[in-house]
């Protein structure tokens, strides 16, 4: 009778120690996502909102860097192209998406 509560005892330790590791598994799993989206999410998020307050702000006559790496001055600008005029030639305007923009200067900044 006394190996029969010890084994029984010993079972119930065992199931109280398997819910103990599955809890402590799920915790270390939550942390390492919420790490993982600490540094590699948040980071991309507060990036593509410094794009889009840049091309929101994007006015007639501001210097851009395309990323096909040509510099331009911006000539028209509709809801989501702009014609962006290239090099000392007056007739070099070409349409483009304001996704291809990747830098921006205003005509007072150095």
């Amino acid at each position: 009778m006394n190996i029969l509560l010890t084994a029984t005892d010993a079972a119930s330790a065992e199931a109280a120690g398997g819910t103990m590791g599955l809890l402590m598994t799920f915790v270390i799993y939550a942390v390492l996502i919420g790490a993982m989206w600490f540094f590699f999410m948040r980071p991309q998020k507060k990036e593509q909102k410094r794009v889009a307050a840049m091309l929101a702000a994007l006015e007639i006559g501001d210097c851009v860097l395309t990323t096909g790496g040509m510099i331009g001055i911006v000539i028209d600008i509709t809801d989501d192209t702009v014609i962006v005029e290239f090099g000392n030639n007056k007739n070099c305007r070409i349409p483009m998406e304001k996704s291809a923009i990747t830098r921006v200067e205003k005509p007072g900044e150095a």
